[in-house]
């Protein structure tokens, strides 16, 4: 029996991606169990998806509309304006936060067998999916609340989730790969993502950024995402604009390259420096 061990440099690297297709189960198991353990041995369970972005989305509306007198889009209320921009933020917050901490957290699997390590903070991405699609349950009743109704413009809706998916795997392959080398990301990351909410059309309307700003303020990846879902939503009030959707498409495309291409250049030293 002639037993050859065939060593090709470079091998590894072309078989990635088949391998993972290989693990696939893997990847539903640690989505399934993300899910599960998150809302396990709480008092509402899973009503905490909707809660998260609701919450925020009451205070802005008492703070910024009733105090501080900030306009919404022609025809829609103020909170359901809030509330579609809150829902992309939330989904693209927790995917950060989770994915962040994904490798760490499951440093005892990293260290002991071999499988892609893309698949973990995909995994998480996918989890914070799951709650964001259980959070359209409370919009489209906040809709009906304010007597805004679906339209055709609602069908694009699928597409702009896609974009935030886009938008939250890039930035969190990225910094769960720094996050590995460097653990000050974990302190970091809340603190960006509290000054990305204010520069973010989250709680406010777009059109009251100036223009000569525009073309700067549409380069923030969740701009697009959440301009997008308003135009699903509210209408062709919201002044949704296609180049500024493009610019943003661009920009996440690019930020799902860079994570990838770091992530896959450090994730061979992950068992050594976890």
């Amino acid at each position: 029996m002639n037993d050859t061990l065939i060593i090709e440099a470079g091998r590894s690297a072309r078989q990635y991606w088949h391998d993972l297709w290989r693990y696939r189960e893997l990847f539903y198991v640690l989505s399934w169990r993300d899910m599960m353990i998150r809302y396990k041995q709480t008092a509402v369970g899973v009503l905490w998806a909707f809660l998260q972005p609701f919450i925020p989305a009451v205070v802005a509306t008492f703070l910024f509309s009733r105090v501080a007198h900030l306009g919404s889009i022609p025809g829609v209320p103020y909170f359901l304006m809030v509330f579609c921009g809150m829902l992309p933020w939330q989904f693209f917050s927790s995917s950060l936060g989770n994915a962040t901490q994904s490798v760490v957290g499951n440093a005892n699997l990293i260290s002991k067998v071999y499988f892609p390590r893309l698949i973990v903070p995909a995994s998480a991405v996918v989890t914070s999916m799951a709650d964001f699609v259980v959070t359209l349950i409370p919009l489209f009743a906040a809709m009906v609340w304010a007597h805004v109704f679906p339209t055709w413009r609602t069908l694009f809706l699928p597409l702009f989730m896609v974009l935030a998916f886009l938008a939250s795997l890039g930035p969190g392959l990225l910094l769960t790969a720094l996050n590995v080398q460097y653990r000050d990301f974990r302190l970091l990351i809340p603190m960006l993502l509290q000054v990305g909410l204010y520069i973010t059309p989250v709680m406010y309307w777009s059109e009251k950024v100036p223009a000569w700003l525009r073309p700067i303020y549409s380069l923030n990846p969740m701009t697009g995402v959440i301009e997008g879902f308003r135009w699903s939503i509210c209408g062709p009030a919201s002044h949704f604009q296609p180049v500024y959707f493009l610019i943003s498409l661009a920009i996440n495309l690019l930020m799902v390259w860079t994570g990838i291409w770091y992530f896959r250049r450090t994730e061979r030293t992950f068992a050594d420096v976890i």
